[in-house]
């Protein structure tokens, strides 16, 4: 436990700087802000603190590393849907699968994010011009993670980002990386991931760049004791359009059965207080298990963002 503190007091001082320096917050200069919306409801009802965590198809996500801790002689199959202000959802799917003769773990994974048909206006049809668009994005992703001793994991996803807006698309490549770390005491673990590297994409005449984000967490057992287990995370990043943000979460568990969760979006612009619950059942007498999870966000003055996943294990 005492590593634990120092651990937290490190990325405390190293964000102390960060957070004091006046930053010029560059909002609305990056492209692609549905990379940013954080996928899983499990890791939204921890409040976002899920770097040092992600050992669930979410990680494909969150920290690629975390691919390599699923179960060896397993099947992962995730399935998540967001619903976001505004009539906006996301929804993305994920395997995860190992292949013999091949170490550690392959997953797929393909998200999309999808709003409702609008009206096409312009200065002479104010109400319309009885035509309509719309506007989506998606990317497709390829990962492999494998842990190279029984403490340190690594992993990288390429993905394939398409933007979308009435007649108009755009693609772009970019990539992700992570680490995860086994401290060794009280369950500990420190996750490391950038996410979103190197995608331009130009429409018509302008050009931006998505966004790469910088994640850096760690994680710890706070509680092991008989049928109860209780996870403390903690999050720090950094996106290239925003100030520097914290993520706190908790996740309580009764017999690897029932969970229950809530965390903290600090230093957010329109989301803050989050909590979930969770619950593990079988499926079938084949060995095969799924947990259904949902995730409640306070987005202040936007609402409510609400998150449903359910993951499948054979």
């Amino acid at each position: 436990m005492k590593r634990l503190w120092i651990a937290l007091a490190i990325i405390g001082i190293a964000a102390g700087p960060a957070r004091s320096a006046q930053i010029f917050e560059k909002v609305g200069t990056f492209d692609g802000q549905f990379l940013k919306i954080g996928i899983g409801a499990r890791a939204a009802g921890m409040g976002g603190a899920f770097v040092a965590v992600a050992d669930d198809p979410s990680a494909v996500y969150w920290n690629a590393a975390g691919v390599a801790r699923l179960e060896e002689d397993k099947t992962s199959v995730q399935v998540n849907h967001t619903e976001w202000p505004a009539s906006v959802n996301v929804d993305q799917a994920t395997i995860v699968f190992h292949v013999k003769k091949l170490p550690g773990a392959v997953a797929f994974n393909a998200r999309s994010l999808s709003i409702a048909n609008d009206v096409v206006r312009d200065s002479f049809h104010p109400d319309g011009t009885g035509e309509t668009f719309d506007a989506g994005y998606s990317s497709f992703g390829l990962t492999y993670a494998r842990s190279f001793t029984d403490k340190f994991s690594a992993g990288a996803s390429l993905n394939l980002v398409r933007l979308g807006l009435a007649e108009f698309s755009q693609e772009t490549i970019a990539f992700d990386l992570g680490t995860l770390y086994d401290v060794g005491v009280a369950g500990m673990k420190i996750g490391f991931a950038i996410q979103n590297i190197g995608g331009q994409v130009q429409f018509i005449d302008r050009q931006a760049r998505i966004p790469t984000v910088f994640r850096v967490g760690t994680s710890a057992e706070l509680l092991k004791s008989g049928a109860n287990r209780l996870i403390g995370s903690f999050e720090f990043s950094h996106p290239p359009d925003n100030s520097e943000r914290l993520n706190a979460g908790v996740e309580y568990g009764f017999k690897d059965f029932l969970f229950l969760r809530s965390g903290y979006n600090i230093n957010y612009d329109s989301e803050g207080f989050a909590a979930g619950a969770g619950v593990k059942f079988p499926v079938s007498p084949l060995n095969t298990n799924a947990t259904f999870d949902y995730a409640y966000t306070d987005m202040k003055t936007l609402g409510a963002g609400h998150r449903f996943s359910l993951d499948i294990r054979f």
